[in-house]
């Protein structure tokens, strides 16, 4: 007969009482519905004061949200944006053909300062 008793064989534990303690098994199929979410509907966030929904891949601004960009204003900026970007590509063309134009003209000036100075050096030969 062991002096503390079988210290290996813990006590079992009470069965759980059956009926659920969440009070969504008593809800109807509808209310049900609402309260879990399953028709989730599009994801919304809130940055800096201003909503954003998430709709066909892309976040977007609700409407009627003060601070926020509206549409229009959006669509014109785009606008100025993509002129601002052609005229910067046709600056840059023509700086590159400036550039180009120096190169040759400096090359050819440096031909022209050779054959001078070899018609220099041959005439004072002569002399």
């Amino acid at each position: 007969m062991p002096l503390f008793g079988n210290i290996f064989s813990p006590k079992k534990t009470p069965p759980r009482k059956s009926a659920s303690l969440s009070n969504l098994q008593t809800l109807d199929r509808s209310t049900r519905e609402v309260e879990l979410g399953l028709d989730y509907g599009s994801p919304t966030m809130n940055l800096a004061g201003q909503s954003l929904k998430f709709e066909n891949g892309q976040w977007i601004a609700e409407t009627g949200i003060s601070g926020g960009v509206d549409r229009r204003e959006a669509q014109r900026l785009r606008r100025r944006n993509q002129q601002l970007e052609e005229e910067n590509n046709l600056l840059r063309l023509k700086v590159n053909i400036l550039l180009d134009m120096l190169s040759e003209t400096t090359a050819e000036s440096h031909l022209m300062e050779k054959e001078l100075d070899e018609l220099k050096s041959v005439g004072r030969r002569r002399k």
